[in-house]
């Protein structure tokens, strides 16, 4: 966790003369629907994978302090969990819980409430040292060919220059593959991730060979079970493409030792003093992080640039916002040749549309 003295400049700078003790919430739940252009394909995919999901509920959170300012987040949990946890927050110092992983999503609202009193944007209040942009990917779920191609020249019209593909087995990944590529800048690259859905070592190889004959092509994730530390050992060195994993339940020390990966993915619920200790071994042990764990929201999606410009072991961000129907923000999430500048303003910097809130507002 961070230590409650990184947040001294909160007791020195003279807008903070107010009281941040934690005063009242609100919980405002939501239903985001899939995007019309992908809701069909998206649904027969996860159908595909077991799954009965048509869209995405988020839980938002306003959190008061008593001296008047307001932070907005998310919760990364249950309604009724989320509403036990800030009961209990109540009446204590919003910096009590600065760098505080077991708070979730609400962590966001924290870090919106303690920028905006001390007159810094999140990554700022994170890093002096800050980056003022950062990468972020687009994303597809395993479609078509057709689609993945409509969907890649969509992504890269709006400025991305990196896509995070889904592999599965009833599509062919080389058709997906070649129809992608036909459509998008030599600039655009692009990785694919399997979710162990390749099984085997031989099968990897077969497959990120024949990728790899396409220019955009540059990494695959999960292409077997991350249990089978062999299967990545016998990879190591044989791929034309480079290899990256999700770090959960894995001795990322270990692995790194063995320099089995070239990125990891990290797409846990803990959002504080976790990721940025990620961060630090991602630089000790040259191999950068691909975040993704606030993808369908657009506070959760602005929080998480935040802290790849703060934290320089990050190198892509991920989320899904593009291919939902609304990411419920006033201020768009504009990527422009590849990067996304960072607010500027205290806090995270964005706003609720509280007019898209109440249109999917729920309960």
């Amino acid at each position: 966790m961070i230590n409650r003295r990184d947040f001294g400049f909160l007791l020195a700078a003279p807008l903070l003369a107010r009281d941040l003790r934690l005063s009242r919430y609100q919980i405002i739940s939501v239903r985001i629907p899939f995007a019309e252009r992908v809701r069909e394909e998206w649904m027969r995919s996860w159908k595909n994978q077991k799954r009965e999901q048509s869209d995405f509920i988020v839980h938002f959170v306003k959190l008061h302090t008593s001296g008047g300012l307001m932070g907005i987040g998310e919760t990364k949990m249950p309604r009724e969990q989320a509403d036990a946890v800030l009961k209990g927050m109540m009446g204590r110092d919003a910096t009590a819980f600065s760098g505080d992983d077991s708070i979730r999503g609400i962590l966001i609202s924290i870090y919106d409430l303690l920028g905006k009193a001390a007159g810094k944007p999140v990554a700022k209040l994170l890093s002096p040292e800050a980056r003022d942009r950062v990468i972020p990917t687009w994303w597809s779920q395993c479609f078509s060919p057709d689609l993945m191609a409509s969907e890649a020249k969509l992504g890269a019209k709006l400025g991305y220059r990196v896509h995070k593909v889904k592999a599965r087995p009833w599509e062919d990944p080389i058709a997906q593959a070649a129809a992608m590529c036909a459509v998008v800048p030599k600039d655009f690259r692009i990785w694919v991730d399997a979710n162990s859905t390749w099984e085997t070592v031989e099968r990897t190889l077969d497959i990120t060979r024949k990728l790899a004959a396409f220019p955009n092509y540059f990494a695959i994730e999960s292409p077997i079970p991350r249990q089978d530390v062999e299967g990545y050992r016998t990879l190591k060195g044989r791929l034309p493409l480079k290899i990256s994993e999700h770090v959960d339940n894995i001795d990322v020390d270990a692995w790194a030792r063995e320099k089995l990966l070239d990125r990891w993915i990290s797409g846990a619920p803990k959002l504080g003093g976790y990721v940025s200790e990620l961060s630090a071994k991602a630089l000790r042990h040259q191999a950068p992080i691909w975040i993704e764990h606030s993808i369908d929201n657009g506070i959760a999606q602005v929080f998480q640039a935040h802290q790849a410009a703060a934290y320089r072991g990050i190198e892509y961000v991920i989320s899904i916002t593009h291919v939902l129907e609304d990411d419920c923000m006033r201020e768009p999430f504009t990527v422009q040749n590849g990067y996304y500048k960072i607010p500027n303003a205290p806090g995270l910097g964005v706003n609720l549309d509280e007019a898209a809130v109440e249109r999917y507002r729920i309960g």
